[in-house]
């Protein structure tokens, strides 16, 4: 797999086992993926030769992947609502209760708690706005414009404009949701928890860290895949019509 020209969110795009190896070396795959492995090195003092070995070092794909590129969009948003944005709604509110009780009952030895549990909260209410404004409004007009692809007909002018508008709102989210976890991870110290730690505190550490790589996942479907193939097919069907 030659990777040395591609932007991290197209090599991730085309093989998500290269993900791990770039969460393993801290590099963003999903809120800047638009950078190629070298600048992402040069940024951070990686050796880039490393991180290219051990993605040559992967073994063929194995049938039995999802290779997300090959989804119609519709079904691609469907995939990403009903996985990612349930998972989400989910997974939410027992976070927010385990950190509330860790905050309460450890914050005295650990006043980082209050921080994370703040952090988790913030995130926990632009999360459910902006499922919201994917879920009725830039969902919806994905799923017309396949409609209109596949029947011939014509595509209705929608009020936002282009979908670039709506789909700039969901990246800058994005970006917001990426720094404030960068920062949740922080404090955690990699979601490593104490020595002290009572099995609560283990728990809600070991679901926080998979909550944070569940929305990496979310994130890169959308900013990698499904984005700039939507702007495609937009682009394509106004062509078209005109």
């Amino acid at each position: 797999m030659n990777v040395r020209n591609d932007f991290i969110g197209d090599i991730v795009g085309q093989d998500f086992r290269t993900a791990a190896i770039f969460k393993q070396n801290g590099i963003d795959f999903c809120c800047k993926g638009g950078r190629t492995i070298e600048e992402a090195c040069e940024s951070k003092k990686l050796n880039a030769e490393a991180i290219y070995k051990a993605i040559e070092a992967l073994p063929s794909k194995q049938g039995g992947s999802i290779d997300f590129n090959i989804f119609p969009l519709d079904l691609l948003a469907d995939y990403i609502e009903k996985t990612h944005h349930r998972y989400a709604d989910e997974k939410i509110p027992i976070l927010q209760a385990f950190l509330e009780k860790l905050a309460r009952v450890h914050g005295e030895r650990h006043p980082e708690l209050f921080k994370i549990r703040d952090l988790f909260t913030e995130s926990a209410q632009d999360l459910a706005m902006h499922f919201k404004k994917e879920e009725l409004i830039l969902f919806p007009f994905i799923r017309n414009m396949v409609k209109a692809q596949l029947t011939g007909s014509e595509l209705p002018n929608p009020t936002f404009g282009t979908v670039e508008n709506p789909i700039a709102m969901m990246k800058d989210d994005h970006t917001v949701e990426g720094e404030r976890f960068a920062e949740i991870a922080e404090l955690t110290s990699g979601y490593n928890p104490p020595a002290d730690a009572c099995n609560t505190y283990k728990v809600t550490f070991a679901m926080l860290q998979e909550f944070e790589d569940d929305l990496h996942t979310h994130i890169h479907l959308e900013n990698n895949i499904l984005f700039p193939k939507a702007i495609e097919l937009e682009h394509d069907l106004r062509t078209v019509q005109a």
